[in-house]
């Protein structure tokens, strides 16, 4: 049939008629929060490069976890501050470090809202590497050492779930993490505990401010040798699957808007729920154009959420949901 039969402007002709015709909705329901929680009292410094997002101290977090919950958003991602750091990143095994601590305090004020622990060593160690540093004793040359990271993750692992973790979310990307992860939570007793695993986590230029939020700048060298490389989508098919037949239960792209392609073949091709996590830079320069006037705010962060959506992901991590959920309420 050809025009005037058919008319495509009949389905959006009003507000009404374009809500009941949506082909994809974002609610609270798909929205995960991330928190950044550290030592001391009455703590609640806003990160420089990412206006509106804080650290926070046990004492302040109450307050914010009570909005939150208010909000209707039902999870928040964990990532702490430690106290001290080392060559092994000892402090994220630690059950009394910042995140473990944030983790019993936030299931002790609110049972339901859903704790997912970032599972990860860049906070941890004095290097910023995602895992164990060996240095070659001929050439010198250090390296992460992948098996040797697996062992200390696995501790993480188990004890971000002692302390009450509703989700391990392992971003390390070290070869077989999550079948060492899952091995390690079933012997611990902890085998209903799922895994969202940063399945196809890239070495990305997006993760600037993050790096300033949790302290993780790496000391030397670059993190591509365990991070995938920006132009590569058929090594990120590998990658899932391997996560899939480890035992995976979400999976995971990030960052978000220059990869909604990848989250697209995620979906096409597992069952699995797909996680995109719209990161740190995608966020601060929305906001930084908004402060200039140059954008809508609010326009263009449902617009990159409903992008989301579109492309296939399940959930959203994003610094913009206390936000999108104030906008979705209208």
């Amino acid at each position: 049939m050809a025009f005037p039969v058919v008319r495509h402007r009949r389905l959006r002709g009003s507000q009404a008629m374009r809500n009941m015709v949506r082909e994809n909705q974002v609610t609270v329901h798909d929205l995960v929060y991330p928190i950044f929680v550290t030592h001391g009292t009455n703590v609640k410094e806003q990160i420089p490069s990412m206006p509106g997002v804080y650290h926070f101290s046990l004492d302040t977090l109450e307050e914010e976890l009570k909005e939150i919950v208010a909000l209707g958003i039902q999870a928040v991602l964990l990532f702490g501050v430690p106290a001290y750091k080392d060559a092994v990143g000892k402090s994220a095994s630690d059950d009394e470090e910042i995140v473990q601590q944030a983790t019993r305090r936030i299931k002790s004020l609110y049972p339901e809202l859903l704790v997912v622990a970032d599972t990860c060593l860049c906070q941890f160690t004095d290097h910023g590497h995602c895992g164990v540093i060996h240095v070659d004793p001929v050439t010198d040359r250090a390296t992460v050492d992948n098996d040797l990271s697996l062992e200390q993750l696995v501790k993480t692992a188990v004890s971000q779930a002692r302390a009450g973790a509703d989700v391990i979310a392992p971003s390390n990307m070290m070869d077989g993490f999550v079948h060492a992860i899952r091995t390690g939570l079933d012997e611990a007793g902890f085998e209903h505990v799922p895994i969202m695993s940063y399945s196809v986590k890239y070495a990305s230029a997006f993760y600037g401010p993050f790096r300033d939020a949790a302290h993780s700048t790496p000391q030397f060298g670059d993190r591509k040798t365990y991070q995938m490389d920006p132009a590569n989508v058929r090594e990120a098919m590998r990658e899932a699957e391997s996560d899939v037949i480890e035992g995976a239960d979400m999976l995971m792209v990030k960052p978000g808007l220059a990869y909604l392609d990848v989250v697209r073949m995620l979906k096409d091709s597992f069952d699995l729920p797909v996680v995109v996590y719209n990161v740190s830079a995608e966020y601060s320069m929305v906001k930084a154009a908004a402060e200039k006037g140059w954008i809508n705010e609010q326009a263009i962060v449902l617009e990159m959420m409903t992008g989301f959506k579109r492309a296939g992901a399940d959930m959203i991590l994003t610094y913009f949901a206390k936000d999108v959920a104030k906008w979705l309420r209208g």
